[in-house]
């Protein structure tokens, strides 16, 4: 379904719509530029909700790191121990 409405765009962009778009096209380049605009902002703000989850949970994830080091290395010590024979 298609709704009709009146817009104003400064000379300029007008300009470059019509380079882009012949009259009775506009639509659909005006349409696709939207759907490309939100597109673009939920993926920068997506960006920054993760990079903004990454440096508010950095110290715990470093301190779960360093939790599971020594278990990690012992069971790869544990590992080699029971496949070779030696330690």
């Amino acid at each position: 379904m298609t709704k009709r409405i009146n817009i104003v765009l400064p000379e300029d962009t007008l300009r470059l719509l019509d380079k882009v778009a012949p009259k009775g096209k506009r639509s659909r380049v005006i349409s696709e530029a939207i759907r490309h605009y939100v597109a673009s902002r939920a993926r920068r703000n997506l960006a920054a909700r993760l990079e903004q989850g990454v440096v508010a949970n950095a110290e715990r994830d470093l301190d779960i790191a360093q939790e599971w080091f020594s278990l990690d290395e012992e069971a790869w010590r544990t590992k080699r121990w029971s496949t070779t024979g030696k330690a």
